[in-house]
């Protein structure tokens, strides 16, 4: 059998298409409406997404670009190393032993290198701690990468005292001291010794490790301000602060960046948008470039490291389920834009301590990304694409911006104490809560979705905040970060409706299932958001009718949803009903339109739609229904 060598032209016959047509038939379709506000979408940094990207919006240079090579956007190396990134588990255990347990069997089953965080929900910085964690570990083979807060000078000690005493040789050693003394002062607060001493104390660590090449003393984390919530752009800002910071104290020391940068690595966190998280990391590399470039070490950037946890802000409480969605979505962005290294947090992880299965689910959404969808195997799959780089090019151009804003408020300490930072970063995390509120940013199980009732999981609290230990003593004081999750303010309602026992809301639909579907779905899912249960049934003919059913309900509330056609006839009967039924408060799926007086007089209490603060009027409900 003989194979056509002849290329297929698939378009061959048929007329060229351009863009102004496309636009065209769009107009079409919006029918008037406003192109800009419908179909072009923005990031929280104000960055345009548009709906369709084209030949025309290719950028100069991209073409040519190749992994490997200077800036690094395409990735560190011409090709990937073996199964594409380091799979890492992260351990939070104040017993070492119970540490050691867990550590073994995500090990067993496929993790290649492990975390472990001290202080607070953690280990004792100590030498007897540490060695019965890693009890078992191939030291020479297993990178282990330290989260310690203030304590990581002793944390790094207690390593390097387990690595002596297993004989692990300097040249054989991996992993990370993490050591982030600004990272930490921003999510704490404060400091227990002055900044310069702390940064003098990492850079002893650089000057420790000059025989061990794969060991990294310091970490310039962006996740410290994801966490809290920054935007894209002001998260690589933060992190290229933080790192231009430790280079200048690294070279007070008489270590040059083409020496440091080897001994820093990065961390930024893994989002539930995808092609942002992709976008994020590809600018990272660019943005560390082209510092170690201006600092006459270009081909050092190649060897910093980028470490991605995946997102605690994006994870939920409530359906802790939907987690694993996340999670999954936040690993492929962070695969496919070149992460070294991957954490991904157990589904479980914002309820307490993760239980086997939650670990177990963690490593296996690595492992089949790996294995599976060889999601490793191409560098920067994404690379060509008209929208990735664009979107790379302006999240590392506004990136830049924040980055010198920064420095020319006197660098990242200075940003922090002028409260300039926790400022920045609170404002962006402000608009987007006002966007969760208002139901423009849905959270699938919490505000869309929601299931009511147990969901299921039971873990083991946390025995104290997730966080890092804050000492009794302060040498340096700013304003803390607050870390949050986006879920938190729904959660909060269903947590006050299932402490007074739950809500129940009768729902009036008035006609046939076609006609009231849509408003009923949404009034059930709209209530549940708030721990309010929606009583719900195939609808009613008549206002009689659901007069007769809400009687019957034992419920105090009644919501009447339908069509504006069938509202139009049947509103103000059926809400004339229901209150001479008993109902104390009579709502209504809907604007009310030219008919608000007339369905207010006939016992329309309060009016349901959205493009309000779900949140604000979810709380108020609750308030009427007690």
């Amino acid at each position: 059998m003989t194979r056509s060598t002849t290329e297929p032209h698939l378009a061959e016959g048929f007329p060229a298409a351009d863009f102004e047509q496309w636009r065209a038939l769009v107009d079409k379709a919006l029918k008037g409406a406003d192109f800009e506000k419908r179909l072009v979408s923005r990031t929280a940094d104000g960055l345009k997404i548009n709906p369709l990207y084209t030949r025309n919006d290719a950028l100069p240079g991209t073409a040519g670009m190749v992994p490997g090579t200077p800036p690094f956007t395409r990735g560190r190396k011409a090709a990937r190393d073996g199964l594409g990134w380091d799979i890492r588990t992260l351990h939070i255990e104040t017993d070492p032993k119970a540490a050691n347990k867990a550590i073994l069997e995500d090990l067993e089953g496929g993790v290649t290198s492990i975390g472990l965080q001290f202080g607070g929900n953690g280990l004792a910085p100590t030498k007897e701690a540490v060695g019965v964690a890693l009890d078992g570990v191939m030291l020479d083979v297993c990178p282990t990468v330290l989260i310690a807060g203030e304590q990581f000078f002793d944390a790094a000690l207690a390593l390097n005292a387990v690595w002596e005493a297993r004989g692990v040789a300097a040249a054989d050693r991996q992993g990370s001291f993490g050591a982030d003394p600004l990272g930490t002062l921003a999510m704490t607060g404060q400091l227990s010794e002055p900044v310069d001493t702390a940064l003098a104390r990492a850079v002893a660590l650089m000057k420790a490790t000059e025989a061990s090449p794969r060991v990294q003393a310091m970490t310039a984390d962006g996740v410290v301000y994801h966490v809290a919530g920054a935007s894209e752009a002001q998260e690589l800002a933060c992190m290229l602060a933080t790192l231009v910071a430790y280079l200048r104290s690294a070279e007070l020391a008489g270590i040059t960046p083409g020496e440091a940068l080897p001994k820093i690595n990065v961390a930024l966190a893994a989002d539930i948008d995808e092609f942002a998280t992709i976008a994020k990391l590809r600018a990272a590399r660019r943005l560390v470039w082209r510092v170690a470039d201006a600092s006459g070490a270009g081909d050092a950037a190649a060897s910093v490291q980028l470490n991605c946890p995946t997102s605690y802000r994006m994870m939920a409480k409530r359906d802790p389920w939907t987690n694993i969605l996340r999670t999954t979505i936040a690993c492929t962005g962070a695969a496919l834009g070149g992460a070294d290294a991957i954490v991904v947090l157990p589904f479980t992880f914002a309820l307490g301590k993760p239980q086997a299965f939650a670990r177990r689910v963690a490593r296996n959404i690595q492992i089949v990304c790996q294995e599976e969808s060889h999601l490793g195997r191409v560098n920067d799959p994404a690379g060509g694409s008209w929208y990735v780089e664009n979107l790379t090019e302006d999240i590392a151009k506004k990136a830049w911006e924040i980055f010198q804003d920064i420095e020319a408020q006197g660098g990242m300490l200075a940003g922090l104490m002028s409260g300039y930072i926790q400022d920045m970063i609170a404002k962006t995390a402000e608009a987007r809560a006002k966007s969760i509120a208002m139901l423009r940013q849905e959270l699938t199980g919490v505000s869309a979705f929601p299931i009511l009732g147990d969901d299921g999981v039971k873990v083991e609290p946390w025995p104290q905040p997730p966080g890092l230990a804050v000492s009794n003593k302060a040498a340096i004081t700013v304003t803390p970060l607050r870390p949050h999750r986006l879920g938190e303010a729904f959660e909060a309602l269903r947590d006050t409706a299932d402490a007074h026992g739950g809500y129940d809301v009768f729902i009036a639909s008035m006609g046939e299932i076609v006609e009231h579907n849509v408003r009923t779905t949404w009034m059930k899912n709209y209530l549940a958001a708030g721990g309010i249960n929606a009583l719900i049934s195939d609808g009613y003919k008549t206002p009689e009718d659901a007069a007769a059913a809400f009687k019957d309900s034992g419920a105090t509330a009644a919501c009447i949803c339908s069509s504006d056609a069938i509202n139009a006839t049947l509103a103000e009967p059926t809400a004339k009903a229901l209150k001479a039924a008993g109902a104390k408060l009579v709502l209504m799926a809907g604007r009310p339109g030219d008919n608000e007086a007339a369905l207010k007089t006939a016992g329309v209490d309060q009016f349901l739609f959205a493009g309000t603060d779900a949140v604000a009027t979810l709380k108020a409900l609750q308030e009427k229904l007690r």
